[in-house]
This record gives C-alpha cells, structure tokens and sequence, in this order.
C-alpha cells in the first residue's frame, strides 16, 4: 500500500511541477524570452547563461545580429531547467509503473505514453529556438504542456488508493462534460494562436473591437498554419487585419464556451452531489472571463497574461477531473 500511495503521490508532484513548467513558459513567452538562448539544450553553448565578460564576448558572435539579453537567457534556461526535472520524474512514473506492472491497478500505459510525450516536448521545445518561434510550433508546444498535464492529472487520480463511486445521475454527467472539455480545448488552441501570433492588443477595447462590433479582418491569412522556414517570427510578421481576425475568433470561441459551460454548469448544480465541484469550475470560469478582459483593457499586465495562461491549465484539470469523477464504474452490489 505504501508503494501505492508513494507512486500516487509522486504523480501528483509530476501534476503540479507541470503547471509551474506550464507558467513558466507562458513568462518566458510574455517577455519575449523565447530567443533568449538561440540554441538548445545549453544557452550558447553552456549549461548556464552567459555569466561575464569573457562568455558575453562570445555569446555576442553566435547571432551577431541579435543583442544578448542576459535576463532572457535567465529566463529561457530556468523554464529549460524545471522542464528537465519534470522529464526526470516522469521517467521515474514510467519506470516504477513498469515494475509494478504485475499489479492490476497500476497504470503502465499511461506512464509510458507520457514519456512519449516529454520526448516529443522536448523536441518541440528544440524547434521552437531553431525554427525562429513559428507559431504553428510554439502552439504544438503549449499544447503538448497541456496535454501533459491533463495526462499526469488523471494519472494521478487513476492511482488513488480509494477510488470513488459515481451514482447513475453523475454518470450521465459525461456527455455535458466531453463536450465542454471539447469547447475548451478549443479555446485554449485559439488563445495559444492569439499569444504566438502577438495578436492579444490587436482589439485594444472591449466589448468592440477598435469601437466596432466587426472591424476589417483577413481570417484566411490569419489561420495560416505553415509559413515559410527561416523567417524570425518573435514579435509577430502578420498584418493587423490578420492579428484582429485571429482575436475576434479567440473572443467568439469565448462565446462559445460561456454558453457550453452556463448549460454544463446547470447540469453540474442540479445533480446530487456535484454542488463542490460545480462551485470551482465556475469561480475558475469567471477567473478566466476576468482576466481575458482585463489583458484587453489594461494593456496585457504581464502577471495577468501569465495567470491567464494558468488559469486555462487549471480549468483544462478541472474538466478531466470531473470526468474521472463521473466515469468511474460502480461498486458491484451484494
């Protein structure tokens, strides 16, 4: 049992360490960190930032093009440093799960799958520098934090030592709940493609758009996936027509999941039992609502654009939360 409890735990602390990586990179993006080491794994070609004047005299002839910002390279290598952690425990899971595969309630495949995924992080996290921040790239990425997250979430919740036992009404919760997962996943895509594409100030009031409720926008330059290898992407190269159809999306997915969620949350309230969890998932919605206005109105405050990211990573949790909550198959009875 204490073998049990000591794998759960530690799949918890994967869960949590995830979310700091999460924030972290949403910091380092925020900032335009994101170049701050043009390389990878190392920052110019050492484990650590360029630390005096012998290393800056250096570090000035990889791009000679491009100033060294010591406080972006501080801030590239500590998310580089906690993501590297995060990898290393999430080998232990898969290690451990591995060993105790005899044991029936042991997760293998999911503790594996997951090592998959922090390679393929890792990878991602590589191009991200090499590929000049494309943004089709750095959304891969995020997305891939996220996915990790959900994944060490419901790990975690899969290796508790008492597993709870939905009654008929909460299961028929899943239906509500999968679409609402699917909606805001969605939204988290389209912010992920507001923030690569520098398109979050591109609608500088609220609730119109440059004082229009549907300004000149070009969606199909906007949503263009996959451009051209070698271009420096940091700051952003498309047109504010492009920029504004991007955040006009993002805020009409918020529509979307504003009248996903008020029916979802319904369902929650008025099923036995959900009254706690249903409570959360609001507070963190209108947390989410709050911050995404007050990023247009007061400029994009770097806390609250991080803590906007955060609070995505929390209500994505939340929803897979809920639904191991309601999945979980009933206690046999007799």
């Amino acid at each position: 049992m204490n073998t049990a409890k000591n794998y759960n735990r530690l799949a918890l602390f994967a869960a949590v360490l995830t979310f700091v990586v999460i924030v972290l990179g949403a910091w380092v993006r925020l900032t335009d960190a994101g170049l701050g080491c043009p390389d990878w794994p190392g920052c110019y070609g050492h484990l650590t930032w360029p630390q005096d004047e012998g290393s800056l005299a250096v570090a000035e002839q990889v791009r000679p093009e491009r100033a060294v910002d010591v406080g972006s390279a501080v801030r590239e290598m500590v998310h580089r440093y906690a993501a590297g952690i995060l990898g290393l425990v999430v080998l232990g899971l898969a290690i451990l799960a591995w060993r105790r595969r005899s044991d029936p309630r042991q997760p293998v495949t999911l503790p594996i799958a997951l090592l998959v995924l922090i390679f393929f992080q890792a990878a991602l996290g590589a191009w991200t520098v090499t590929m000049l921040l494309k943004p089709a790239i750095v959304l891969a990425h995020l997305a891939g934090g996220m996915l990790t997250f959900s994944l060490l979430i419901w790990l975690y919740l899969k290796t508790r030592p008492r597993q709870p036992q939905p009654n008929l009404q909460q299961r028929r919760l899943r239906w509500p709940l999968t679409l609402g997962l699917v909606v805001l996943v969605g939204q988290i895509l389209l912010g992920g493609w507001v923030s690569t594409n520098y398109a979050a100030l591109s609608c500088p009031d609220f609730p119109t758009c440059m004082g229009q409720w549907w300004p000149d926008s070009n969606f199909s330059e906007g949503f263009t996936l996959w451009r051209g290898v070698g271009v420096d992407y940091e700051g952003g190269v498309l047109d504010h027509d492009a920029r504004v159809a991007i955040h006009l999306a993002h805020r009409i997915g918020a529509l979307v999941v504003i009248g996903v969620f008020g029916w979802l949350l319904w369902q929650l309230f008025r099923t036995p039992g959900m009254g706690r969890p249903a409570s959360l998932l609001c507070a963190l919605l209108v947390i989410q609502i709050s911050f995404g206005i007050l990023n247009v109105l007061l400029g994009l405050p770097l806390w609250i654009a991080v803590a906007h990211n955060g609070t995505a990573a929390l209500l994505l949790g939340s929803m897979v939360w809920l639904l191991t909550l309601t999945g979980e198959k009933p206690a046999p009875s007799g």
